[in-house]
């Protein structure tokens, strides 16, 4: 039970990072500076690698994508510090980013638990 409620919690915050970073990139405050599509790449494209596994509940891509959701931490850190206008954007970043990180490590350990058992 307790694995099930880490993964759906890691799947659906990653999944809503995914979803507010491209909607960020492209609607919500679109870079005045940088075509749309780079921006995509840059932000986005890691997040699609290891999805495959988080998906699939695979422990190693939990654990691998906990430390790519730092970068998102740090991002979102940043624009909410520097940037009042996206503020509210880095928040939601930081939310997410952080239930991501916590769920998904919970959700290892909890696997790790019921397999040596």
């Amino acid at each position: 039970m307790r694995r099930r409620i880490g993964q759906t919690l890691a799947l659906g915050s990653y999944l809503g990072l995914v979803a507010l970073m491209t909607a960020w990139c492209t609607w919500l405050a679109p870079s005045a500076h940088f075509p749309v599509s780079l921006v995509l790449v840059i932000t986005v494209f890691p997040l699609l690698l290891p999805l495959r596994g988080v998906l699939h509940g695979r422990i190693r891509a939990h654990l691998w994508a906990t430390y790519l959701i730092l970068l998102y931490f740090i991002h979102g850190v940043g624009v909410a510090y520097a940037d009042t206008a996206e503020r509210w954007l880095g928040l939601a970043e930081i939310v997410l980013s952080m239930t991501f990180f916590f769920s998904a490590s919970l959700y290892a350990r909890w696997s790790a638990e019921r397999a040596d058992s």
